[in-house]
């Protein structure tokens, strides 16, 4: 068992649901240099169904992007301008709800996004890993959440939303910007890699029937609403006997985890009221089929295509 680094500054929270800070149900992610050897790394990857690579990215870089990004945001009253944008404080008037979608769009469309997830630190990590050259999915997910947003994603594992395409896809989840526990970041089911692949095999089997379009939806008559598994993360610990592990990520950290794994988010309860941001994008051989649903960019309600 991983010893705990620290102790938690408060409860972790998802969707109402308070996780149990017992040593057998919430625990902590293991980190991996990113200066081991690839081979020794992926190894590590198959073993656990994540990667935490601390220190893969240049920090400096990582914020300098923030700070674009919640620069952009002040014009729409989200962002206080009295604080440097790098902190992204969120600012205590109501933002434009308009200016804010639509800068949502434009940003997943700036070169400077598409470049940051291009980087040559993650294009050499994933080539080498996966032996090849690498497609980086079109649709790619930023996201910000402020400081007492109770909404949060549930657990889920990522194929549900791929089925058309390959299995041998990954995703990268990017701090952009420190992200301690209570900011709140990604937590990971323990060994949840092979219960996912079971419950996908499940679905398989359950959708079987249905027509080829329903049959790789996420949200055919056999999934929830969602997509995901639940909101409430305690009981499916429970039930599964094991632990959600979280981290203090860093700005230069990126964590990869395999389609199968479980995963979910928590409450960001920052007391300085700084907005977490944090992106996640997919990468794939560009040799193995690829889900043609994500050859877009993101737009608004999109999930309509998953």
């Amino acid at each position: 068992m991983i010893a705990s680094p620290r102790t938690l500054d408060g409860a972790l929270v998802s969707n109402g649901y308070t996780l149990d800070s017992a040593p057998n149900r919430l625990g902590w992610l293991t980190p991996s240099p990113a200066d081991q050897p690839v081979k020794k790394l992926w190894e590590q990857f198959k073993v656990h169904g994540y990667l935490w690579l601390k220190g893969l990215l240049d920090r400096e870089d990582v914020l300098d992007f923030r700070r674009r990004y919640f620069t952009a945001f002040i014009a729409a009253g989200m962002i206080d301008p009295q604080h440097d944008p790098v902190e992204g404080i969120h600012a205590a008037g109501n933002a434009d709800p308009q200016a804010v979608r639509q800068l949502n769009v434009e940003v997943v469309r700036w070169a400077r996004y598409e470049a940051f997830c291009l980087s040559k630190p993650i294009l050499q990590f994933f080539e080498e890993a996966l032996g090849g050259p690498v497609y980086l999915h079109k649709r790619k997910l930023i996201r910000h959440t402020r400081a007492g947003d109770p909404n949060c994603t549930g657990a889920h594992y990522d194929l549900t939303y791929l089925r058309a395409g390959t299995d041998r896809v990954f995703t990268a989840w990017i701090p952009i910007g420190d992200t301690p526990v209570e900011m709140g970041g990604l937590v990971y089911l323990e060994g949840s890699d092979s219960w996912g692949r079971q419950k996908e095999a499940e679905f398989t089997a359950l959708n079987a029937h249905l027509p080829a379009e329903e049959r790789i939806s996420a949200y055919n008559r056999n999934m929830s609403s969602s997509g995901w598994l639940t909101k409430d993360l305690p009981s499916l610990s429970e039930r599964l006997n094991t632990r959600w592990l979280m981290a203090d990520y860093e700005a230069g950290d990126m964590m990869i985890h395999s389609p199968y794994m479980i995963h979910a988010a928590t409450e960001n309860r920052d007391l300085a009221g700084r907005m977490r941001l944090s992106t996640d994008i997919r990468y794939q051989l560009v040799s193995d089929e690829i889900d043609p649903r994500w050859t877009q960019d993101w737009t608004p309600d999109d999930e309509k295509r998953y």
